[in-house]
């Protein structure tokens, strides 16, 4: 009796010690816009609607037992930059990427394609290289943003394409597009 309340206690232990809590990365992704701001639109297409399923997709794709992605937004829903800045230094994210989607003035653009913005710091710069390598070499530039400059994560504001360029628009709105921007987005993540 004696070695089998032994054996029950040596079970117990290293079954409690085996569950011990993990810890695991966070990743924020920041869908911009929402509510009331519509962001860009055309049409019946609006950034707010597309960056909101890109990012849901990002969610839905992470299988990783490493990171947790959080979003600054899951629904339509407006939060005003400083609340999604204050949410995104109290988390302390390993990185923090912002999607948008660019329009030029006028109707229809022949300009399309994604440009990346940076913070000054070189692993917001590194990971812009990573994206831009990932989506297809683009213009990276460095800008003074509100949720570049006031992160204290890496971060970075990707504007996915142009809302005004027919190619672009059909492609980030239909769920195929946002699925697969949303899959290299999760290869990206997962280089880390």
């Amino acid at each position: 009796m004696k070695a089998f309340k032994l054996l029950v206690l040596s079970l117990a232990s290293t079954a409690i010690l085996s569950f011990s809590p993990t810890y695991k990365k966070i990743i924020v992704i920041d869908a911009g816009h929402g509510g009331n701001d519509m962001g860009v639109t055309y049409n019946e297409a609006s950034e707010k609607q597309i960056v909101l399923g890109v990012a849901s997709q990002i969610k839905k794709l992470n299988k990783s037992e490493d990171y947790e992605i959080i979003l600054t937004r899951d629904s339509d829903q407006y939060a005003g930059m400083s609340d999604r800045t204050v949410m995104i230094n109290k988390l302390n994210p390993e990185m923090v990427i912002s999607l948008h989607i660019n329009r030029t003035p006028g109707s229809e653009t022949d300009k399309k394609g994604h440009e990346i913005f940076t913070q000054n710091s070189d692993a917001s710069k590194a990971l812009a290289q990573k994206i831009s390598k990932k989506l297809g070499s683009c213009k990276i530039e460095e800008k003074n943003l509100h949720i570049l400059r006031e992160s204290k994560s890496p971060a970075v504001l990707v504007e996915l394409g142009f809302i005004n360029n027919k190619e672009d628009r059909d492609y980030l709105s239909s769920e195929y597009g946002q699925k697969e921007i949303a899959q290299k987005f999760i290869e990206i993540i997962n280089e880390k």
